[in-house]
């Protein structure tokens, strides 16, 4: 995996602006802030992007992926204010779920997602390196 970097561009902060990978390639689908029996665990947007981060990283497992291995992630929010006033409780949950890895990322504010409660829906991809 690498990490693509343009000389002279600023690095950004909490994601790159590109990745290159070869290998086995994962997809989650929009993934939301609830649990295993379909709770939502908060009606905070930062407790449902770390749920939603957690998710993510149990569906990758089930393919012998990790963390480690997303290369682009798409965030879904309803407010896009509220993703910045949560950008500190979000950067922690980040770095105790997904660790020091910046995947490419974009986030967008959406009017509403399909279920009611959620605040955010994450789809991520992930590649696993050929062995």
């Amino acid at each position: 995996m690498n990490v693509l970097q343009p000389p002279r561009w600023p690095r950004p902060k909490g994601y790159s602006n590109g990745i290159s990978a070869r290998g086995r390639m994962v997809f989650t689908a929009g993934v939301v802030g609830w649990d295993e029996a379909e709770t939502f665990v908060s009606d905070t947007l930062a407790a449902q992007f770390a749920q939603a981060l957690g998710n993510i990283v149990a569906i990758l497992a089930e393919d012998g992926a990790g963390p480690q291995h997303i290369v682009r992630m798409t965030a879904y929010v309803v407010d896009v204010e509220a993703y910045r006033a949560s950008l500190s409780e979000i950067g922690e949950a980040w770095k105790a779920i997904i660790g020091r890895h910046y995947p490419a990322m974009a986030l967008v504010e959406v009017r509403a997602l399909v279920e009611p409660q959620a605040l955010v829906e994450i789809e991520a991809t992930a590649v696993v390196p050929d062995e």
